[in-house]
This record gives C-alpha cells, sequence and structure tokens, in this order.
C-alpha cells in the first residue's frame, strides 16, 4: 500500500476498515484489516495522520497509534454523520471520518490516558449499582403493595426497609415472605457495594491536586470532582469559562436569524452526567442559603429574590462551571468574592 496522509478507521471489535488518502484527500486504498492484522498494520506503516470516531475503544487504539508514532484524531461521532454520502456501512463510514478529519475547523476530542478511563469506569460501575438497587426496592414495593402493604418513599437504608419489612411481614403467604426475604438480601449486598465504591470515590478524589482543587468550591463535592475529571478533556482546550459551560450544555439555547437573538433552554449538550452534579450541587448551595439564611454573593441573593429555584440552580451550575476552568487554569483555590456595597 501506498503512503497515506490520512488514515480513517471505522473501528469494529474484530473487522476494521480502512481508508488512506493523500493531503488532497484522494483515494489511495481500501482495505478491511481483521484485529491482529490491524495491530501489524498500525506498527509497521509510516508516521501519519490516525483518525478514528470518538467511540467504543478508540481511546486504546489511540493511545496505540500514539506510542507507533503517529498523529490521532478522534472525531465525534456527531460531526462525522454529516459526510456520510448515502447508505450506511463500513467502507462508507471509513470515508466520512477521513473527510472529517481533514476539515480545518473539525474539533477533535483528545486521548483519555488508562487512569482517567479507570475513574470513568469507577463512577459509571457506582451508578450502574445504584440503578439496580433503586430498581429492586420498587420491584419490591409494588410486589408488597398487592399484599396491601406499603411502604415509604425515598428509603435509601437497607437496614430500616428491611426492619419495616418484617415488622409486617405475618400479611404475607410464605411463598411471597420467602420471595421478599431474597429481594432484600440482594438490595442489601448491592448497598453494600455502593458504600464500598463510593470510599473509593472519596479516597481517588484526595489522590490528585486538581480533584482536590475543585472541591474547594462550594458545591462541588469528590463525585463531582472525579466526574469532571473522567469526562471532561483538560481545561487548556478551552478557550474561555464560557466555551467549558457550552460544552457541557449550561448555556442558552439560540435560534437566532435576521439579526434576532431568540435564547431558549438550555442545550443540554456535552457530558450530561458532569452537568446533572453541577446542578445538584447548585441546589445543595441554594437549600444551604435558605436554610441558614445567609448568602456570599449578592448576585444569588438577588436572583432568589426573583427567580424560581431551578432557574437560580442551573445559573448557579454555569457559574461553576465556569469558575472551576479558572480555578483549574490558574492553579488557585476558590476564594469567595466580597461583596460590594
Amino acid at each position: 500500500m501506498s503512503e497515506a496522509f490520512i488514515i480513517g478507521i471505522d473501528l469494529a471489535k474484530r473487522v476494521f476498515q480502512i481508508h488512506g488518502a493523500d493531503a488532497a484527500g484522494k483515494v489511495l486504498y481500501r482495505r478491511k484489516l481483521s484485529r491482529p492484522q490491524f495491530n501489524k498494520f498500525l506498527n509497521e506503516h509510516p508516521s501519519c495522520i490516525f483518525a478514528m470516531e470518538a467511540c467504543a475503544s478508540a481511546h486504546h487504539w489511540g493511545r496505540e497509534a500514539l506510542a507507533a508514532g503517529h498523529e490521532v484524531r478522534l472525531v465525534p461521532a456527531r460531526y462525522v454523520k454529516p459526510f456520510v454520502k448515502r447508505h450506511k456501512s463500513d467502507v462508507v463510514d471509513a470515508e466520512a471520518i477521513t473527510e472529517a478529519a481533514m476539515r480545518p475547523s473539525m474539533r477533535f476530542v483528545p486521548v483519555k490516558a488508562p487512569e482517567q478511563q479507570a475513574q470513568a469506569m469507577l463512577f459509571r460501575t457506582r451508578e450502574l449499582f445504584v440503578r439496580q438497587r433503586t430498581q429492586l426496592i420498587n420491584s419490591l414495593r409494588g410486589y408488597l403493595a398487592e399484599f396491601g402493604i406499603v411502604l415509604r418513599l425515598r428509603i435509601r437504608n437497607a437496614d430500616i426497609l428491611k426492619r419495616e419489612v418484617e415488622e409486617q411481614a405475618h400479611k404475607l403467604p410464605d411463598e411471597a415472605k420467602r420471595l421478599a426475604e431474597r429481594l432484600l438480601a440482594q438490595i442489601e449486598t448491592i448497598s453494600a457495594e455502593v458504600e464500598g465504591l463510593d470510599h473509593s470515590i472519596k479516597m481517588h478524589a484526595k489522590t490528585s491536586e486538581e480533584t482536590r482543587l475543585m472541591q474547594t468550591m462550594p458545591g462541588v463535592g469528590p463525585m463531582s470532582a472525579i466526574a469532571i475529571s473522567a469526562f471532561c478533556p483538560p481545561a487548556k482546550n478551552f478557550r474561555t469559562g464560557r466555551d467549558f459551560a457550552a460544552w457541557l450544555g449550561l448555556v442558552p439555547r439560540q435560534h437566532s436569524t435576521g439579526g434576532k437573538e431568540r435564547l431558549g433552554r438550555i442545550t443540554k449538550m456535552g457530558q450530561k452526567d458532569v452537568r446533572r452534579l453541577l446542578i445538584i450541587g447548585a441546589m445543595s448551595v441554594i437549600n444551604s442559603i435558605e436554610r441558614w439564611k445567609r448568602c456570599a454573593e449578592p448576585w444569588l441573593a438577588r436572583m432568589l429574590e426573583t427567580r424560581p429555584r431551578m432557574v437560580v440552580a442551573v445559573a448557579l451550575a454555569n457559574r461553576i462551571a465556569r469558575r472551576l476552568w479558572a480555578m483549574l487554569m490558574t492553579g488557585q483555590i476558590y476564594r469567595i468574592r466580597g461583596a460590594v456595597a
């Protein structure tokens, strides 16, 4: 195969479609490779640009390509789709990835380090266990309601849930009682796993300078700090704090034309887990202000007097994101701005 300027790869588990092109975009070759063949091709090909869609296993192959001396461009999937000409196949996808990666204004995803992906796995595993526990509790509550037993809502402690079920277990048939005990045992096991993962997240949040720095911001705890570290690109990739907030989807959606600006709800683009955690953190700050009747920021106090709580929470989450970007760029801890008379 002749030397290529850029190679687009449509990734898969076992079969990889490659699309080689020169600097002008002219097709040089198309080829399908198995996993061992692709690994060999990666290490033997002269240095060039390897373009891939930012999807499953892309960061692994991105690290492998970087180690082999290539330049890596990971293109977001939504930016590849407009370059798909017609239908869908591995050949068409590889060509679309190549064309998208050659655009001068294209934005690329940084290749993540193994440690960063491990943190993301820790966060996702905890989220999975929490969802499973919620499913089990809802199933148990639904089954018991058929026998006239209505449990309290929002019981998160497995011991309290177990005690409430045992107090009314005399209303259940023997078979239903045994099944309820199995569900309770499963809930207890998953709750123990969630507690262990919470402890691991807190420990990880203490090991990094960046995560410790972020936790000096009110409304940002270990969970938010780990999520930002695991899912967000480096702060230097964003020109301003507003760009970081826009990447998280915390800015108004625009539908402007003819010089008339029309702003709607927030875009909800970018990383949804980080956005959700920042809004939850902002709501905790608001709850604290309402509880203690003290607010160090005049802007926030004025907003709480005139706007709904949820609107204020989203606006505060936007401000938290912008301040976090500034803190990460300067390496300074959060300092409460003094009230201006």
